[in-house]
C-alpha cells in the first residue's frame, strides 16, 4: 500500500511539472500578443521625432500616460522636473518648455496640455489601431 501511494504522489508531481512547463512555453511564445495595443503607435511617435515633455508631479502628464496604458513605457518621454519637484532640468530649459505636458514634433511645432491620441496621430501621420 505504501509503495502504491508513493507512485501516485510521484505521478501527480510529474503531471504538475509537465503542465507548468507547457504553460510557461505557451506564455513565453505568446510574446508580442501580450503587448499593449498602442505599442506600435507609441513607437511610431518616437520614430517620427515627437517628444513628450512632462513632470512626474503633473496630473495632466499622468493622464496622458494613462491614455497609453502599458505602452506609456515606449513613449519618447523627457522628465523636466528635478527630483525635488522644485526646478526644471537644464534640457527642458534649453528647449523652452514652459508648461506640461508639451509635445514637440520633428517640424518644431508644439502641442501643450492634454491632447487626444487622434491629434497626435494627425500631427505625426502615425496610425491609431482600430478597436
Amino acid at each position: 500500500m505504501k509503495k502504491k501511494t508513493i507512485l501516485i504522489v510521484v505521478a501527480v508531481v510529474i503531471v504538475l511539472v509537465l503542465g507548468g512547463l507547457v504553460s510557461y512555453q505557451s506564455y513565453k511564445s505568446a510574446g508580442p500578443a501580450l503587448s499593449s495595443e498602442l505599442d506600435g503607435f507609441a513607437t511610431c511617435l518616437k520614430d517620427k521625432g515627437a517628444i513628450f515633455y512632462g513632470a512626474f508631479w503633473c496630473p495632466h502628464c499622468q493622464a496622458t500616460k494613462k491614455m497609453f496604458g502599458a505602452s506609456a513605457k515606449l513613449l519618447p518621454y523627457v522628465e523636466c522636473s528635478t527630483p525635488d519637484g522644485e526646478r526644471q532640468t537644464q534640457e527642458c530649459i534649453d528647449k523652452g518648455i514652459k508648461q506640461y505636458p508639451t509635445w514637440v514634433f520633428a517640424d518644431g511645432s508644439q502641442l501643450t496640455g492634454e491632447r487626444q491620441l487622434s491629434e497626435l496621430a494627425e500631427k505625426t501621420s502615425c496610425e491609431l489601431p482600430v478597436k
